[in-house]
This record gives C-alpha cells, structure tokens and sequence, in this order.
C-alpha cells in the first residue's frame, strides 16, 4: 500500500508531573489506526513524545509520514534543537543536561528511517485529527487511573 502516512499526536497529564496518557490516530489511504497507553508518574512533554515514537514505531521504516501536533517542544526539539544538542553533548544551552534524552535518542533513530514532514497544529483549536489523538492521549490516563 502506497501513500503517505498522516498521524497525529499528543500528549497528556493531570498535574504535571503525575499521571500522563498519549494517543495517537493514523490515516493512510482511507485505513485508519488509533493507538494509546499511559503512565502512572511522567510528565507532559514525555508523554508528547512518546506519542511520537509510538506512531513511527507503527509504521515502515520506508514510509513517508505528515506528522501533525501541537506539541512546538516535540517539533522544534527534533526539527532544530537536537542538531545542537548532539553537537554539545547533549547538554542545552545553559550546559545542563538535555531534559528527556532516552526519548530523543529514540526518536532521532526513528526519524533517520522516514522521511517526515512535521506539521505544528494549534490543541484544541477543532482540528479532528488533533481532537482524536487528544482523547486518545485522555483515553491513556482514564485506563491508568482505573487500574487496580
């Protein structure tokens, strides 16, 4: 199957840190996919992430992907800040440690695989594909919550 892969993203968490979900919604030729999970303490920019990784990790390593979401962390952080990062190592500007850097190394492997068009959304401004990924990402804290 051909084409390219639209996905959206997000993340979520009830206070920040505390419990955190991330969804995930796909569209490829008419077929789509929805993916979510969570974590009992993360953090909001985490949970942004690993929306990410999880929507590439679901797909061929050969695809070609729009990839949608409001997160300026996530598309800034892997479109400009990493190269810095990678050069410096991984230290930010201020010489301290790069915040989250097992996802970014994660990702940046990813990424390496795909060719991306990353897409910066405005939350919860009506798009559908960000609503979706965002209820999916709602869907992972309520499961995390109501487990026993």
């Amino acid at each position: 199957m051909s084409g390219i892969i639209d996905i959206y993203t997000d993340g979520a968490c009830r206070k920040n840190p505390g419990p955190g979900g991330w969804g995930v919604f796909m569209e490829k030729n008419g077929a789509e996919k929805e993916l979510w999970g969570g974590e009992p303490h993360t953090t909001n920019n985490r949970m942004e992430l690993t929306a990410v990784i999880r929507a590439l990790e679901a797909t061929a390593g050969a695809s070609t992907v729009h990839l949608h979401t409001d997160s300026k962390y996530v598309q800034q952080g892997i479109t400009q800040w990493i190269f810095n990062w990678q050069r410096n190592g991984w230290k930010n500007a201020e010489g301290k440690p790069v915040k989250n850097q097992d996802l970014w190394l994660a990702l940046d492997r990813l990424v390496k695989e795909r060719v991306i068009e990353w897409i910066w959304v405005r939350g919860h401004s009506g798009n559908s594909g960000n609503e979706r990924a965002d209820r999916l990402a709602n869907r992972g804290i309520d499961e995390i919550l109501s487990a026993p």
